[in-house]
């Protein structure tokens, strides 16, 4: 019987290799990074063609290398960095276990020049699939530049598994900005297919996260600078005031690395509380600076994540810090700020565009026959009203005088047939019915009612767009433009006249006739960041646009509405096809019948 275990040939296992490190263009962007960084480098030019597929190039001006060591950093586990066992456990270094560029050149075309201070000449090295087909002397200034061409040239199953070119863009902005954050001291430029995008000058971390975040102002920030015997934590957090509702302004460094965690990223939250909503996110830089061997960054291939030997005592400082800067601020008259409706609000986690007025302009502004939806729409709307309202008694029963207290006697005259409506805590919609009482969730049951409107209107009829006045632009950030352009005509049949006003601009010239919203900046950019975290298959695109505006343009649990708003808000309900749930599947309607009141005494 012949041996079935064999050894794997190098080029397969190097292939097998890659594909735990990297994954996408973005992974490619963050080694590249991380050995310009590690080079000493104090400028880093990033350049990217078809969001990383075709090119991805890094140019720094740092040590270089000779000859020598130009050749030896693309085999296995060739690395400066670490030489024993003991140096794993105190790393200072960005990148340091060797496999990165030898699993880059074997599922890539790589080309790189290198030269160091005291060479004459450089290195230029032409690799592919982790064969070296040419190596030379060239002049090169000081530095190293490296173009990574083709990705998965010669695996085209992995090429087909990599996303539209939007969202490794994205990626692409993510590790940018993430390897930009922790190194303010460096300037950072960044290419798209020829054109620069980000341009940052070095500079403190302040001016770095303002220009990161570019609706941000220094005076936005809060800082923190805390030192114990344990850790030192630095960086800056918002004021709750501008906290958001989407993630991704929070990040964590420990010791200039960029990691996620889901444990202290809780403590952040939890320092937070009382000052924002549930459903807000806080803005948040953070550098870590802790001894290296209380740290293990070896625990994942793009080594993402950190395990502390402390955890504990970690997440209690990190708390203590965030609270203590948070208290020193709402105790300064003149941070706070205590005019500026935007912290009151805040404060009372109440938006000011969330009023009963707003909400009569979005629901009960509605034609009765819904302006361009067809006639057959509206027939389903009607016999899903008659069924509604079959919930409810033919007449009110009165009982007797004598059955009745006279202190809860009701004048005659008050007494109707209509429909009774009530608020509970300005969440829930609450009216008697036959058999007993029926609980709306009011931000759900909006949902449901735009998500079938915006989903008619993509499919059938486009909805009015109502020009605005004074257009509004809107800058977005980078990245969130190649996301815009491709759900642009969606957006225009849901009633947005919307254009192109340079690189990463806006101009909002019309909006849907029945959405009346004072920040157009905070609506686009939450159509955005929605659309993205929904991932959906490209074939479910129209759904996927109508939740996102749908969950965008609901009223909000703690709105107060008028009786008028809540009646017509249950009668739209009630004429959708699924009434029961929101577009996410969570229930709208619930009952609460007699017999469990009765259960209750």
């Amino acid at each position: 019987m012949s041996a079935k275990i064999k050894l794997l040939p190098d080029h397969v296992a190097s292939q097998i290799a890659a594909g735990e490190v990297i994954q996408r263009p973005s992974s490619i962007v963050k080694e590249l990074l991380d050995n310009s960084i590690d080079a000493s480098a104090s400028e880093i030019n990033l350049y990217v063609k078809d969001a990383g597929k075709s090119l991805v190039q890094v140019v720094d001006n740092g040590v270089g290398m000779n000859a020598l060591d130009a050749r030896m950093c693309w085999e296995r586990h060739a690395t400066s960095k670490i030489a024993q066992t003991e140096d794993i456990f105190k790393i200072n270094t960005m990148g340091f276990r060797g496999e990165a560029l030898a699993s880059i050149a074997s599922v890539a075309q790589v080309e790189m020049k290198t030269c160091t201070e005291d060479d004459d000449l450089g290195t230029y090295l032409l690799i592919e699939a982790s064969q070296v087909r040419k190596q030379e002397p060239v002049a090169a200034p000081k530095g190293t530049s490296i173009s990574v061409k083709n990705l998965f040239f010669n695996i085209p199953a992995r090429r087909n598994f990599l996303k539209s070119n939007p969202v490794e863009w994205r990626h692409i902005v993510e590790e940018f900005n993430r390897a930009s954050l922790a190194n303010p001291n460096i300037h950072f430029k960044l290419f798209h297919n020829d054109e620069l995008q980000m341009d940052y000058v070095s500079g403190d971390l302040a001016s770095r996260v303002c220009d990161v975040f570019s609706d941000r102002k220094p005076e936005d920030l809060i800082i923190l600078d805390e030192q114990t015997s344990i850790i030192k934590v630095s960086g800056f957090i918002a004021k709750p005031e501008f906290a958001k509702r989407i993630r991704g302004e929070q990040y964590l460094f420990v010791n200039r690395r960029f990691f996620k965690d889901n444990y202290l990223n809780h403590a952040i939250n939890n320092a937070f509380e009382g000052t924002i909503s549930k459903e807000q996110f806080p803005l948040y830089v953070i550098q870590m600076e802790i001894d290296p061997a209380q740290i293990d960054i070896n625990i994942h291939p793009t080594k993402t994540e950190v395990k502390f030997e402390d955890e504990k005592n970690v997440y209690q400082i990190l708390r203590a810090v965030v609270r203590k800067a948070l208290g020193n601020y709402a105790n300064s008259p003149a941070e706070a700020n205590f005019d500026d409706n935007r912290f009151i609000h805040s404060q009372l986690n109440f938006s000011p565009r969330e009023t009963h007025e707003d909400l009569h302009k979005s629901v009960g502004s509605a034609k009765p026959d819904w302006g361009t939806f067809k006639e057959s729409y509206q027939q389903q709307r009607n016999q899903n009203t008659k069924n509604w309202e079959s919930l409810f008694p033919k007449q009110v029963s009165i009982p007797s005088v004598d059955q009745v207290p006279e202190s809860m006697l009701v004048p005659t005259e008050e007494i109707s047939d209509v429909r009774v409506f009530f608020q509970l805590n300005n969440q829930y919609i609450v009216t008697p019915i036959k058999s007993g009482l029926m609980l709306i969730h009011q931000q759900a049951a909006h949902e449901r009612i735009l998500y079938e409107r915006y989903l008619q209107a993509l499919e059938q009829n486009p909805i009015v767009s109502q020009q605005l006045l004074f257009p509004k632009v809107v800058n977005l950030a980078l990245g969130d433009e190649l996301i815009l352009n491709e759900i642009l005509p969606e957006m225009g049949a849901l009633g947005f006249t919307v254009n192109s006003f340079g690189k990463n601009s806006f101009v909002i010239n019309g909006l849907p006739a029945e959405l009346h919203l004072e920040d157009e900046q905070a609506l686009l950019t939450g159509i955005i960041e929605t659309y993205k975290s929904q991932q959906v298959l490209e074939d479910n695109k129209n759904k996927n646009v109508a939740k996102t505006l749908a969950k965008r343009a609901a009223i909000k649990m703690g709105t107060r509405l008028k009786p008028e708003e809540m009646n017509k808000l249950v009668d739209e309900l009630f004429a959708c096809s699924e009434p029961q749930f929101s577009p996410d599947g969570k229930p709208c309607v619930s009952k609460l019948t007699l017999q469990d009141i009765s259960k209750m005494f």
